[in-house]
C-alpha cells in the first residue's frame, strides 16, 4: 500500500502536460549531447512521476527515456513500483524496469509480482524478471515450489523460466530432482526451450528420462515437449508411455507420437509407430484416449 510521505512527495513532483513535454525535450537533448546528469534525483523522480501522464504516447516516451538513462533510474522506479498510489505509474514502472533489466531489481519485482493487487503490475513485474534472466531464476523456482501460491502465479513463473531458457540451464539441472511436481514440470518446459536453442543430445536425454517420472503431470509435460520438438529418438520411450496405467499418460503419448509422425524428418520408425497405435486402439477402453489414438493414426497416415 502507498505510504503517506511518498504520496505527498509525488504530489509535489506532478507536472502539467506542458511541463512534462518540456522536461522530456530537455532530458533527451541532454542525453543526445552526453550532458545528462544521471545523479539529478529531482529530474529522475519527475520522469518517473510522468509515467502517470494521461497521454499514452507521452508515457511511452517517458519509459523510453528512463530506459535510456538506465540503472541510475532503477531506485526511483522501484520506489514507485512499491508505493505509488496510481496504478498506471506502478504498471509503467514495472515495464520500464523491463527495459533496464537491472539485476538489483529482482527482489522488489518479486514482491510486486506476489503482492500487488493489480494483475497487470504482477504480469509486468514477472516479465521484467524474465528479461533480467539468470539472476531471477532462484526466485522463480522458489515460487514454483511454494504450495501456498495460486496456479496463476505459478503459471507466470513457469513462463518466465522458459523465457530465460539457456541462461538458466545450470539451475534447471539442479532442480530436476525437486520434490515439487510444479518445479519439475516447469524445469522440463524450460529445458525444452533450451534444447530448441541448443539441440544437444544430453538435453533430449533429460526430456526422454522425464517420461518415466513418478508423477503423471511431469510425464505428460515431457511427452508434450518432445512431440512439439518432433524428436524421433523419443519414439521408443513414447511407445512405452502409451502402455501406462493412467489415461493422461497414454493420451499424451499418442499426441506426441502424432506430432512426431507428422513432422518427422524421415520415415524411419514410422511404420512401427502406426502398428503400435493400431494395436493400442484395439485394446484401449477409455473413449477419450481412444479418440486421440484414432486421430493420431489418421493424421500420420495422411502425412505419408
Amino acid at each position: 500500500m502507498p505510504n503517506t510521505s511518498f504520496q505527498s512527495e509525488q504530489d509535489s513532483l506532478s507536472l502539467s502536460k506542458t511541463q512534462t513535454d518540456a522536461l522530456l525535450e530537455q532530458v533527451n537533448e541532454q542525453i543526445t549531447l552526453g550532458l545528462f546528469d544521471s545523479g539529478d534525483q529531482v529530474i529522475l523522480k519527475q520522469l518517473v512521476e510522468s509515467l502517470g501522464d494521461t497521454r499514452g504516447l507521452t508515457r511511452l516516451r517517458c519509459a523510453e527515456t528512463l530506459g535510456e538513462i538506465g540503472e541510475p533510474a532503477t531506485p526511483f522506479l522501484l520506489e514507485a513500483l512499491a508505493n505509488h498510489a496510481n496504478v498506471v505509474v506502478r504498471r509503467a514502472s514495472a515495464k520500464t524496469l523491463t527495459l533496464i533489466a537491472d539485476p538489483v531489481a529482482v527482489p522488489n519485482l518479486l514482491h510486486a509480482f506476489l503482492n500487488d493487487e493489480d494483475t497487470v503490475v504482477q504480469g509486468s513485474s514477472v516479465g521484467a524478471m524474465a528479461r533480467i534472466g539468470e539472476p531471477s531464476v532462484v526466485s522463480l523456482l522458489a515460487v514454483l515450489g511454494d504450495s501456498s501460491l495460486p496456479e496463476t502465479i505459478k503459471g507466470h513463473a513457469a513462463w518466465a523460466l522458459a523465457f530465460i531458457g539457456s541462461e538458466a540451464k545450470e539451475h534447471l539441472y539442479k532442480a530436476l530432482d525437486s520434490d515439487s511436481v510444479d518445479v519439475r514440470c516447469a524445469v522440463i518446459a524450460a529445458i525444452a526451450k533450451v534444447a530448441q536453442e541448443e539441440p544437444k543430445p544430453e538435453l533430449f536425454e533429460i526430456l526422454i528420462k522425464a517420461l518415466t517420472d513418478s508423477d503423471e503431470n511431469v510425464r505428460c509435460e515431457a511427452a508434450a515437449v518432445l512431440g512439439n520438438l518432433a524428436h524421433q529418438p523419443a519414439i521408443p520411450a513414447l511407445i512405452k508411455l502409451l502402455q501406462y496405467q493412467d489415461q493422461e499418460s497414454r493420451k499424451s503419448a499418442a499426441l506426441a507420437l502424432m506430432k512426431i509422425g507428422i513432422n518427422r524428418s524421415s520415415d524411419e520408425g514410422i511404420m512401427p509407430v502406426l502398428s503400435t497405435l493400431e494395436t493400442a486402439l484395439q485394446t484401449e477402453s477409455e473413449p477419450r484416449v481412444k479418440s486421440i489414438i484414432n486421430l493420431a493414426i489418421t493424421q500420420i497416415q495422411a502425412s505419408l
